[in-house]
């Protein structure tokens, strides 16, 4: 993996896509999803945790269910995407690790340290929200992902045993036309970045 991709491919990750809040009423199916998966879990997070969870609400009924808990001004923009997924965090995920990282068995010591435990699975639960993002524009996808929601009530509604908790949502589909706010500006490379 040497050579960088096309303009035409970077434009759809980063340069021309937005953060949609207005869809067309085409679906997505499972088969992409699950092949949306399979593109974004190759991504790396620390130690090889993949902390990450993912619940694609696509059902109306489910829709209704997630509405209760996101805050009044995205409850348009959930109902009318195609999907919304619940991006999660497993607070448990060093369980799995002796099958992600069979040389090392990091379980005892995550087990102890839980503040370590939850810094590192929320950190890398975020990163890998991120790259669901990316792979759905990659997929021809549109994202808007948002914050705007009550984590208190929709974890004890969807994750009642505990142990997940919800970090952010993404809404998923086909963006209308003018579905999304004029981009606003970003920092420049010397505002936020240092060369030592």
């Amino acid at each position: 993996m040497t050579a960088p991709i096309e303009t035409a491919a970077i434009d759809q990750l980063f340069n021309a896509a937005h953060t949609y809040r207005a869809w067309t009423d085409s679906a997505v199916d499972e088969s992409l999803l699950r092949e949306l998966y399979e593109t974004m879990r190759w991504a790396p997070t620390s130690m090889n945790s993949n902390p990450a969870r993912f619940v694609f609400v696509r059902s109306p009924e489910g829709k209704e269910r997630l509405c209760r808990h996101v805050d009044a001004k995205n409850v348009e923009p959930t109902m009318t995407a195609a999907c919304c997924v619940i991006v999660a965090e497993d607070l448990e995920f060093f369980e799995l690790m002796d099958q992600l990282v069979p040389e090392i068995d990091v379980r005892p010591i995550l087990r102890e340290k839980r503040d370590t435990a939850r810094e590192h699975g929320q950190r890398n639960t975020i990163m890998q929200g991120a790259y669901l993002i990316l792979a759905a524009r990659a997929l021809g996808l549109d994202a808007g992902p948002m914050q705007g929601f009550d984590n208190g009530s929709l974890d004890a509604d969807f994750f009642p045993d505990g142990r997940w908790k919800s970090e952010f949502l993404v809404n998923l589909g086909y963006g209308a036309e003018g579905g999304f706010r004029p981009r606003g500006p970003r920092l420049s490379f010397d505002e936020s970045c240092r060369v030592e």
